[in-house]
């Protein structure tokens, strides 16, 4: 199941909530195969990842400066949403880097994009890394495509400390 074929890229707004996105099937998925809903941004803050395999290591100082914090998995949520369309690596490469990365990082919820559903639902940034924040309502706190400026990653640190003390 695709929902995002034949539709338009969002705009994404800060403040608002951005359309469904689901993946399942030849679409994508968590790493069990099972459909990912982005339904499920609700309840804590989600910082969503948006990689690019070849660009993983682009935001690194962001991931460092989020695990720095160290916030508590009951108020904040990773979500790493891999762009399996825009590498070269096979499938089975990334996925067996991915199973060790879940073992690593058990709270982290994996994703695979298999179609850029993303990029065509969202507009998100093609072929690199791109950063968003969610509050607890699913509502967009930050989001920003490339690679993160320090100002950025002050904005979104206080972006999510603002979400998490509300």
């Amino acid at each position: 199941m695709l929902a995002a074929h034949g539709l338009a890229a969002a705009e994404l707004i800060v403040g608002e909530r951005p359309p469904e996105v689901t993946l399942q099937g030849d679409a994508g998925g968590r790493l069990d195969d099972s459909l990912w809903s982005s339904a499920a941004l609700v309840g804590r803050v989600h910082l969503l990842m948006y990689v690019d395999p070849d660009e993983s290591g682009l935001n690194a100082h962001v991931e460092q400066a989020l695990a720095a914090k160290k916030y508590d998995q009951a108020s904040v949520g990773p979500v790493g949403v891999i762009n399996m369309a825009a590498t070269w690596k096979p499938g089975f490469a990334i996925d067996m880097m991915l199973k060790k990365k879940q073992e690593k990082f058990p709270n982290t919820v994996y994703v695979r994009d298999k179609q850029k559903v993303f990029v065509e639902r969202w507009g998100l940034t093609d072929n690199t890394y791109h950063v968003l924040a969610f509050g607890r309502d699913g509502q967009l706190l930050f989001s920003h495509g490339g690679a993160l400026s320090d100002e950025h990653v002050d904005q979104l640190l206080q972006r999510v400390d603002a979400e998490i003390a509300r």
